[in-house]
């Protein structure tokens, strides 16, 4: 990991500073966002000794919890039952497949006109886009179930509640985290997307602002700061996959895989 984010610099800094590459004429190199980024008296404002930059990567934060959270409690009960229920999908599939190519960018103005204030229509936004991921995710994991595990628990007199939990939810349960890790990096890019457009504080308002000011290296150091949070929040999500589906690692390891 260290060697690969070394070898990321190392390029970044030729392509800039080394070999002054026209298309990066205009762009700060490494050198001078890390001496800036580091800085306690930055030139621009602008640093991790700055309260104003804590300030956006919490607001940031904040907002992705809040909708993800939102999008996973209401996703993955819809994605499991729009697959156990062939009529329940009936109904709620060709509403979910017209509404889900819509770009989130034509949802701003829609949602700035249903609700008040910054956060509410920002949150909406980040709702929605990871609700589509999750629900998705969770409906392929319960058609991805092999039809015998359904016949095997109804000749053992297994009840529909029973099969619902006991072979519906464990089985769809790698697709849903493999879901949630996609989710939660669509759900930072329809944030910082909203950010930009109706944001007041976070990491995409940052990076809007730097640009309005000139201030390419603050916009840059914000951008690599997105890239490291969002990085941290899919690795949680990962995390807690793996600890809630421990049977499986063990099922694939008495498999030999």
């Amino acid at each position: 990991m260290f060697f690969g984010i070394a070898l990321w610099l190392v390029t970044y800094y030729l392509f800039n500073e080394g070999w002054k590459l026209p298309l990066f004429n205009k762009i700060p190199g490494p050198v001078e966002v890390i001496t800036e980024w580091i800085s306690r008296d930055p030139i621009f404002g602008m640093s991790l000794f700055t309260e104003a930059y804590h300030t956006n990567i919490y607001v940031s934060c904040q907002r992705i919890l809040i909708a993800f959270s939102i999008a996973t409690s209401v996703g993955v009960p819809l994605g499991l039952f729009m697959g156990w229920s062939k009529t329940f999908r009936d109904y709620t599939f060709p509403i979910l497949e017209t509404l889900r190519p819509i770009p989130i960018l034509a949802w701003v103005p829609l949602a700035i006109i249903m609700f008040s204030g910054f956060e509410t229509p920002i949150i909406f936004l980040a709702t929605l886009a990871s609700l589509f991921v999750t629900t998705l995710n969770t409906l392929l994991g319960v058609d991805s179930i092999d039809e015998s595990y359904f016949r095997a628990a109804g000749c053992l007199g297994s009840k529909p509640r029973h099969v619902f939990w006991h072979v519906v939810l464990p089985g769809a349960m790698p697709f849903i985290f493999t879901g949630l890790q996609i989710s939660v990096g669509v759900a930072w890019f329809s944030l910082v997307a909203a950010e930009m457009i109706s944001g007041d504080f976070g990491l995409g308002y940052m990076i809007m602002d730097s640009y309005m000011q000139n201030k390419y290296v603050t916009m840059v150091m914000a951008m690599i700061t997105l890239g490291f949070v969002g990085w941290l929040t899919s690795a949680m999500v990962r995390f807690a996959g793996d600890r809630m589906m421990q049977w499986r690692v063990r099922a694939l390891a008495l498999e030999g895989r």
